[in-house]
């Protein structure tokens, strides 16, 4: 499997390959390049490069410590650079879209539009780090089987996600403790809302209307706040990662979407 060698990191990808458009997708946390499957099928078929990979802490990616958002960014546009493609679509989900955009902010020549889900652009809420920290904490002491694992699968997935099993046992295989790098990214973010109007290419934001981990406005505020022509799309009963639950909603929305850029 290929790994380039980006920021002193060795990044885990995968390319379709073609001389078609290029679009490359960025993974949630807790997730890794396997939660685009759902898309890539249809994207290459559409005609499109598609580029997906694991990001810092993730599946096969060898990194370092500390990271954040913006590092994550430069990684997304040094794996553009390994693989000689001067201007492309970012796709991200959940964090994924975090970096994404950022890399519109720091790059924006390189960046052509935006596929976004479930997502957001604020800082951690005093709320949700306590939250979600006594989560890590608990995860910590007891492992992610049992009412841990069971209470990330429901930040993740809506009630009755069928691969929800598949997803906890890569958990599962990974030591909590390497979650820590990961972890103080996500909690540590910065708020990019004020920015946001600095962005201006195109973009679609999808989001489950029973997203539990960020809610349906946030994502919503994110599209209304680019300056770029932006499409909000609300995937019915579709959790956190409404890519991987609801495909027949995301991907006929998303290839229209590309279709019609210039």
């Amino acid at each position: 499997m290929p790994f380039a060698d980006v920021n002193g990191q060795a990044i885990h990808y995968l390319d379709t390959g073609g001389k078609g458009p290029a679009i490359l997708l960025s993974h949630g946390f807790s997730m890794d390049h396997e939660m685009w499957v759902h898309q890539v099928g249809p994207l290459t078929g559409a005609g499109w490069r598609v580029v997906t990979y694991d990001e810092r802490g993730w599946g096969q990616t060898v990194h370092t410590e500390p990271f954040d958002y913006w590092d994550l960014a430069a990684d997304v546009i040094g794996l553009m650079d390994h693989l000689g493609i001067d201007r492309a679509v970012l796709g991200g989900m959940s964090q994924g879209g975090f970096l994404t955009l950022r890399a519109a902010l720091t790059a924006p020549a390189r960046v052509r539009a935006m596929v976004l889900v479930d997502t957001d652009a604020d800082a951690l809420s005093d709320e949700d780090r306590t939250q979600f920290q006594a989560l890590f904490d608990t995860a910590i002491a007891i492992g992610l089987s049992g009412e841990v694992g069971d209470a990330l699968e429901m930040v993740l997935f809506a009630p009755g996600y069928p691969d929800a099993r598949y997803w906890r046992g890569k958990w599962a295989s990974k030591p909590i403790t390497d979650w820590k790098g990961a972890k103080d990214c996500l909690f540590e973010r910065d708020s990019i809302l004020d920015r946001l109007g600095e962005i201006t290419c195109p973009s679609i934001v999808f989001h489950g209307d029973a997203d539990m981990a960020i809610p349906l406005e946030r994502g919503r505020l994110v599209s209304e706040l680019l300056s770029g022509s932006s499409t909000f799309v609300v995937v019915p009963g579709a959790g956190h990662t409404s890519n991987l639950e609801a495909p027949a909603v995301v991907n006929p929305a998303m290839l229209d979407f590309l279709a019609a850029l210039d």
